[in-house]
């Protein structure tokens, strides 16, 4: 029986956005030189296919080009001089670690699930993300909070290599394992089936708005999208200041109930005759 390989050629285009600080001749001559630039895919077509023959009997080789790139959907070439830099950066980019700062935002959910009291520690990128968490047990062996310590890390380094938060929460949502039972100290979790299940379900609904995988409704939370479109120009950048100083998890982004407004407040200062 004859076999064949088949060389399959694709031609990627894609787009490098850097951020400079000011414009000038300079800086611009040393783009092609910087490492830090965010690379996004743009199209990736089919240029080439060809067959080759392996029969010792046949050494035929049969080209079959497909041009199937119009003109519209023509995608940008990288030059073949900066190829191997810009292959180079991107296998960089893809494995970079993004460390916490060293001041961090995050908040402490205290619950009990069944006799086990359960300490859930977050923390926060600057923009509100999720980059760290801690699980403290209680009435634990040595050997069962060792291996939640290590699995609270494995999760933050998860996290800080870019990880998305909805894979963990997919993955350890409804899991079954003892301790289970009806969950105390939560307003929004009231049961859970283990302590994987209560923590991702709390992280999912704290940063990700999984209001699904609540068993509680959210008190205020369905009139913010429509007011916050009625905000005035001061009330958005207040809005912004209390969102860079205050716990994305924290409020779970209910950041305008939490909020209380005293530019009408007047204080007098008056002593008394």
């Amino acid at each position: 029986m004859a076999k064949y390989l088949v060389e399959t050629y694709y031609t990627c285009s894609f787009k490098v956005n850097h951020y400079l600080d000011d414009i000038n001749e300079a800086e611009l001559a040393n783009l092609e030189k910087r490492d830090d630039g965010k690379f996004e895919v743009l199209d990736v077509k089919l240029d080439t296919r060809k067959t080759k023959s392996l029969d010792p009997n046949n050494k035929v080789i049969e080209p079959k080009k497909l041009d199937i790139i119009t003109e519209q959907s023509q995608p940008k070439i990288v030059s073949k001089e900066n190829n191997t830099s810009f292959v180079k950066q991107i296998n960089e980019g893809v494995g970079k670690r993004f460390s916490m700062p060293d001041r961090r935002k995050g908040y402490i959910q205290k619950a009990t699930i069944g006799d086990h009291k359960v300490y859930l520690h977050t923390g926060e990128y600057e923009d509100g993300k999720i980059g760290e968490i801690f699980i403290d047990t209680s009435k634990e062996g040595e050997l069962v909070k060792a291996l939640m310590n290590n699995f609270a890390i494995a999760i933050s380094l998860g996290l800080q290599y870019g990880v998305p938060l909805d894979e963990f929460i997919s993955a350890y949502v409804d899991t079954k394992f003892e301790p289970s039972g009806k969950v105390h100290g939560n307003d929004r979790i009231m049961s859970a089936s283990s302590i994987l299940d209560y923590i991702f379900r709390e992280l999912a609904i704290s940063y990700q708005n999984r209001e699904d995988l609540a068993h509680t409704p959210s008190i205020g939370g369905s009139d913010r999208s429509s007011s916050e479109e009625e905000n005035t120009e001061d009330q958005n950048q207040l809005l912004k200041i209390i969102k860079d100083v205050t716990s994305k998890g924290f409020v779970r982004n209910n950041y305008k109930k939490n909020l209380v407004d005293l530019s009408d407040v007047k204080i007098s200062l008056k002593g008394k005759k």
